[in-house]
Parts: C-alpha cells; sequence; structure tokens
C-alpha cells in the first residue's frame, strides 16, 4: 500500500472519529428536564415525610431521578434529611423506572411503568421484556456515596439502563414532545406512581399527548380480577393502602374500589 493510500486511509478514519465524537457531544449535551434544585423542590413539596401530602402508601421520604431523552441521568434527588433516610436500594430504582418510561414512550403516546405490569406476566405480549436493556453496573455501583442525591450525583452523565414494570415511572413531555423521563422510588409503587404524577405536574413536563388509556394517557390501571387478569391488558396490581383513591382524585388513576 502506498503512501497516498494509507494518507486516505488516515483522512477516512480520522472523519469517523470526528463524526462519532460530534454525535456523542450531541447526545450529552441534551439538556436536563429539569435541574438538581427543582427537581429537589418540587419532591420536597409532594412527599408527605417532607411537608407534602399524602399518597395512599408508607408515607415514606422518597428518590427521583430523571433522564434526557438519550436516556442519559441528569438529575438525583431524595426528600429526606439524608440520603439513608429513604430506601438506600430506591435510588437505582428510580434511575431505572426513569429510564424505562422514557425508553418506551414515544412522542405521540406514553407509556408509563405502571402500564407494563400486566404485559410482562408469563403468557402476556411484552413477557421477558425485563430481561432486555440490562443495568449498566459499571454506572450503578460507581463513586463516593457521600454524593449520592446531590448536584454532582455518580449517576450523572451516565446512562442506567434497566426495565422496572410498576408504578413510578413517568414520561416527560414539554408540549412539544418527549423529553424525558421521571422516576420515583421508596415507598409502595402504587405511591410512588401517585408521588410521580404530582411531580411531573410541578415541573410543566406532564403534557402527555396519548397513552394506552384512552381518558387519563398514561394514568395507572387498576382492572386486575381476582386470578390477575387485566381487563385492558395495562393494569397494574391494588396496593395495600389508599393509593388508588389519591390516584382517582389526582386522575393519575383509572379503577379501583374507592374507600368510603
Amino acid at each position: 500500500m502506498g503512501r497516498p493510500q494509507l494518507s486516505s486511509l488516515a483522512f477516512s478514519l480520522l472523519v469517523l472519529v470526528n463524526c462519532a465524537l460530534l454525535q456523542s457531544r450531541a447526545w450529552a449535551q441534551l439538556p436536563c428536564p429539569a435541574d438538581h434544585a427543582k427537581l429537589l423542590a418540587a419532591l420536597k413539596a409532594n412527599v408527605k415525610a417532607s411537608g407534602g401530602p399524602a399518597n395512599g402508601g408508607f408515607e415514606t421520604n422518597e428518590w427521583a431521578a430523571i433522564v434526557t431523552r438519550d436516556g442519559t441521568v441528569c438529575a438525583v434527588a431524595f426528600s429526606g434529611p439524608t440520603s439513608d433516610a429513604q430506601w438506600p436500594g430506591s435510588r437505582l430504582i428510580a434511575a431505572e423506572k426513569a429510564s424505562t418510561a422514557n425508553g418506551l414512550s414515544v412522542a405521540q403516546m406514553a407509556l408509563s411503568t405502571a402500564n407494563l405490569y400486566a404485559s410482562v406476566q408469563p403468557g402476556g405480549p411484552l413477557f421477558g421484556l425485563q430481561l432486555t436493556n440490562p443495568v449498566n453496573q459499571a454506572a450503578a455501583y460507581a463513586g463516593d456515596s457521600k454524593n449520592f442525591g446531590s448536584a454532582s450525583d455518580p449517576l450523572i452523565g451516565k446512562p442506567i439502563g434497566g426495565v422496572v414494570a410498576f408504578g413510578g415511572g413517568l414520561a416527560l413531555y414539554d408540549g412539544k414532545t418527549i423529553v424525558g423521563g421521571l422516576g420515583i422510588s421508596g415507598d409502595s409503587s402504587c405511591a410512588d406512581h401517585n408521588v410521580a404524577w404530582r411531580l411531573r405536574a410541578a415541573l410543566g413536563l406532564d403534557k402527555v399527548p396519548a397513552g394506552v388509556n384512552p381518558n387519563a394517557k398514561d394514568a395507572i390501571v387498576y382492572d386486575l380480577d381476582p386470578g390477575g387478569k387485566s381487563a385492558s391488558g395495562w393494569g397494574h396490581p391494588l396496593c395495600a393502602g389508599t393509593e388508588a383513591d389519591v390516584a382517582a382524585e389526582l386522575g393519575a388513576g383509572v379503577g379501583g374500589s374507592i374507600r368510603k
């Protein structure tokens, strides 16, 4: 191979590398739907343990996470006074819920993580979904725990992956298109959904165009029969508290027995 050929090959490789870098930077520079300060303030205002309204579950402190449209974590926060005032394991669950809701929603239709429960059960049309999109373990368990839930949380800037098929994850819409996902974890899955619903509205990112429920879009659907079969195909189990009542009041849920 002569020098002209080598030069041409080197130039082609340089172009490819530059294109890859530009594409990588374009993804990395996607704006966060809400920064840490906004997420933290909205979270504390919507969790009972930190002074907010009741959500029907254990009323414990919560973790919240936001991902950009490409699935990169861009904000993580907790409602309690310290990072261990809510379930430590829920930090990753919140991030995975955000990733799931974002990854399975499009500009024209939203799917909440609560909408996935029935369809991933054995015999369901999405059975095995949880085995796809594995968790990015290198990101999940890296970094100094002292920074968990802060503006410099080690998850920030990294894709987390994972698939969660119970309540607490919602896609985010700014009125023009989908801009990312929100995940909440730390209470019952039904209460997590209620908190996420409140939080999304508080952030002004609830302009959902449509969903599997024609009336409530990506609301949680309580329609499982005693055998666990969902009439709609998108159902979620009732939890032990008054979560369904709260969801009905918020417009965040459909079905379930309203307690008198």
